[in-house]
């Protein structure tokens, strides 16, 4: 079965919660398109400057974080399984956002731009692929949501921003379409959601945004498996595995992702731990996903061919 979902009333919210009903409850196989807003809920594109206020939609409440839409409940999944979302389309807006500087930030206060900001305000071209600012950069697109996840299993409302192993604000460059994210289900029924839309970052984040944009299109497939235990996020893509870490500081986000990458090696090649970790000393990858959402993220990548 296919479905849709658009952002409203009844399917944006700006926080995770075990709380919120489903808007859409579907059964393992099927697939969901969605159309997403950016991450600051805009209703236009923002060009910035002092006296500019940003368009929001309706919907916004000040306390709100991300942008989300969803929840969608599937049918039969029960917490401690694992929940395979594929990505199978991702198609980006005409307009995206990169905001730099200007706020309190332990990042910008690092880079000495705490008090002066800039705003660059994109066009962006889904069919060339290409983004354009107004100062005449131009870079390549390659699309992905920021944010695919499920609540913690804690009552209440909870904040969009830290990423945690449940998924969230990954902000993960490599879960373009094409890629399958597998996450431990966290609370019975799942209850996905998705939203912050990039049409471009680099690894770190370094700014505290990428290109922020809204999607025309976000067209992901859900299945429920008892077979892949996972305990965070692990990813396919097109050319690798990647397992993904969460954490206070960069060590242990470096530690969960390569512990999952060690038990994924274990599983795949039927070897001893000690070996995985010798295996992976020379075939694996550690990169640094993001530095800036208050938890910060690593993974660990294992490219096809690199270990046979």
């Amino acid at each position: 079965m296919r479905h849709t979902l658009a952002p409203g009333d009844e399917t944006l919210h700006g926080h995770f919660s075990p709380d919120f009903p489903p808007v859409l409850t579907i059964d393992p196989g099927d697939t969901v398109t969605y159309r997403t807003l950016d991450c600051w809920w805009s209703a236009g594109p923002y060009p910035g400057g002092r006296n500019r206020e940003r368009p929001r939609a309706p919907q916004y409440q000040p306390d709100h974080g991300h942008a989300l839409i969803g929840p969608v409940a599937v049918r039969g999944a029960r917490a401690g399984q694992t929940i395979e979302v594929r990505i199978d389309a991702i198609v980006p807006g005409t307009w995206g956002t990169t905001v730099a500087g200007g706020w309190p930030s332990g990042f910008n206060q690092r880079y000495g731009v705490e008090e002066e900001g800039v705003v660059h305000a994109w066009e962006l071209d889904p069919v060339a692929m290409t983004g354009r600012n107004q100062q005449g950069h131009t870079v390549a697109l390659r699309p992905f949501m920021g944010v695919l996840g499920m609540p913690p299993a804690e009552p209440g409302r909870h904040s969009t921003i830290p990423p945690r192993p449940c998924g969230g604000n990954l902000d993960c460059k490599e879960l373009t379409a094409g890629s399958t994210l597998l996450l431990p289900i966290p609370v019975d029924g799942a209850l996905f959601s998705v939203g912050d839309g990039h049409a471009a970052q680099g690894d770190g984040e370094i700014g505290g945004t990428a290109i922020e944009c809204p999607m025309d299109e976000v067209t992901l497939t859900f299945d429920v498996r008892d077979d892949f235990p996972v305990t965070g996020p692990v990813a396919r893509t097109a050319d690798a595995w990647l397992t993904l870490g969460v954490g206070a500081t960069l060590d242990d986000a470096t530690f969960m992702a390569l512990n999952s990458m060690l038990t994924l090696m274990q599983r795949w090649y039927d070897i001893s731990r000690p070996d995985a970790v010798a295996l992976a000393s020379i075939a694996v990858d550690v990169r640094v996903t993001q530095i800036v959402n208050q938890t910060v993220g690593a993974h660990a990548v294992l490219r096809d061919g690199a270990l046979r």
